[in-house]
């Protein structure tokens, strides 16, 4: 009777152990995945810091061009209303989708800029080109920081079996931060014209 009630004591001491440890690890994978997705969190709001530092910069840079290339309307209406929609904008894809677009209204301006040489030799405006120029290079910072952040994250909830964990509480893919498809083309710069 003793040597039975010594084994029912073992087998239970090694379920119980069994299931603390399989307890510990899905506690363990669930945390690691909460603080992935914090961090993820995290750095898209330094995302939003540099993309608020750009908002700020653009008015003053927008009307600085516009005392010199005043026949430019079409470019500064582009440049104005991208702005808008990225303040319009409140989901991580929708954000990013408004972000592009206001880069792309910022390379036409940057083009009307190359038509106008006195521009350039507006010690405000060469003040405004630097912040806004050392801003893209933060943003771009911030970006890649974002993406390695995701894709660390993403990994995590997608490789087995911490993905059964991730399916269980509900843990669901971050978006990466994509360039956006005019991204990979040269803008062109006509010195010939000036609009006029």
């Amino acid at each position: 009777m003793k040597r039975s009630t010594l084994i029912v004591f073992v087998i239970l001491g090694l379920i119980l152990l069994i299931a603390l440890g399989a307890l510990s690890w899905v506690v363990g994978t669930r945390n690691r995945m909460v603080g992935l997705d914090e961090e993820v969190k995290t750095q898209w709001a330094q995302v939003e810091n540099q993309f608020q530092r750009r908002l700020d910069l653009i008015p003053n840079y927008v009307e600085t061009v516009k005392g010199f290339a005043k026949q430019e309307r079409d470019v500064f209406i582009g440049v104005t209303e991208a702005r808008a929609k990225v303040g319009g904008a409140v989901t991580v894809p929708d954000k990013i989708k408004a972000n592009n677009e206001l880069t792309g209204a910022l390379s036409r301006l940057l083009l009307v800029v190359e038509r106008y040489p006195e521009i350039k030799s507006n010690a405000n405006f060469m003040a405004l080109q630097d912040e806004l120029g050392g801003t893209e290079n933060r943003i771009a910072q911030e970006r890649r920081r974002y993406n390695e952040r995701v894709r660390d994250y993403n990994k995590a909830i997608r490789m087995f079996p911490a993905n059964m964990i991730a399916g269980l509480f509900g843990f669901e893919r971050a978006d990466l931060f994509e360039a956006p498809e005019e991204a990979g083309t040269v803008p062109r710069v006509d010195f010939g014209t000036r609009g006029e």
